[in-house]
């Protein structure tokens, strides 16, 4: 099977018109007319992530995360992206990602995640369609009505299997009743404003910065950030089933190993 039908059904799943202006994705390296029997699944591409798909042989590699998001001036062995560009393109693997479109796409990352802790989502955080249907993230209630931060934390923590998370406020707040749920998959600086608006008491998101999240706490507004990797993870299990459910036998479909790259001592 081309690659090029393979990323037809992509796109059917995540329109690329759903992607953010300063996003970069689609068909980012290789061919599209590759003959593709192996795929390998990764939220990133990484250097362990090629190998693992040079190991496995695999004919195409799709993540969440595009490897280019800037122009590249050279494609070289002499820098982090080329080397892992030049190894692909060597082992002739066709490189697709799908970030903010997958982000947005009815039933993708912001449903699966508000799905994942059993949010009853009302609406996208930034709606990205004109009607408001789609966006980034979403806010709601969850079915129990109010429950303390401390309890939300950790049922975040449960649900996506993460070995600890961030709460930013004082120890007090812990047991600050929130209703009203925000959640916004990946780095969710930019989405305080947004989380504020929708009228959110708590956001959960990734890649806070201290000043953001002592800001947002001022504002009312608190924070369970759960990490980047630790909410967007889904993603590759969820693919890895796409995968398989749209081309059966014909594909083997791969998930890269669930790794989180933050630890704590």
């Amino acid at each position: 099977m081309r690659a090029s039908v393979i990323i037809e059904k992509l796109q059917e799943l995540a329109p690329r018109q759903y992607a953010m202006d300063w996003d970069n994705v689609g068909l980012l390296a290789g061919r599209a007319d590759k003959e593709v029997k192996k795929i390998l699944v990764a939220l990133e591409i990484t250097d362990a992530v090629v190998e693992e798909a040079v190991g496995f042989g695999a004919d195409m590699i799709v993540t969440h995360h595009p490897l280019i998001f800037k122009p590249v001036p050279s494609v070289t062995d002499q820098d982090m992206i080329g080397r892992r560009l030049v190894r692909m393109i060597q082992a002739d693997i066709s490189y697709y990602a799908m970030h903010t479109n997958f982000d947005s796409a009815p039933g993708c990352m912001a449903e699966l995640a508000a799905e994942r802790i059993g949010l009853i989502s009302e609406a996208p955080l930034l709606a990205v369609t004109e009607n408001g249907s789609c966006g980034i993230g979403k806010v709601g209630v969850m079915p129990e009505g109010e429950m303390t931060v401390r309890a939300l934390a950790e049922k975040v923590k449960a649900c996506f299997e993460l070995p600890f998370v961030t709460v930013y406020g004082d120890m007090g707040q812990q047991s600050r009743m929130v209703r009203r749920i925000a959640i916004s998959p990946g780095s969710g600086k930019s989405m305080i404003s947004d989380a504020l608006r929708a009228g959110a008491d708590v956001l959960v998101t990734g890649d806070i910065g201290h000043h953001e999240g002592l800001d947002a706490g001022e504002m009312g507004l608190s924070i369970i950030d759960a990490g980047h990797y630790g909410l967007e993870h889904i993603f590759i299990p969820f693919m890895e089933g796409y995968l398989k459910e749209q081309f059966g036998t014909e594909v083997c479909v791969k998930a890269a190993k669930i790794q989180f790259p933050v630890y704590q001592i």
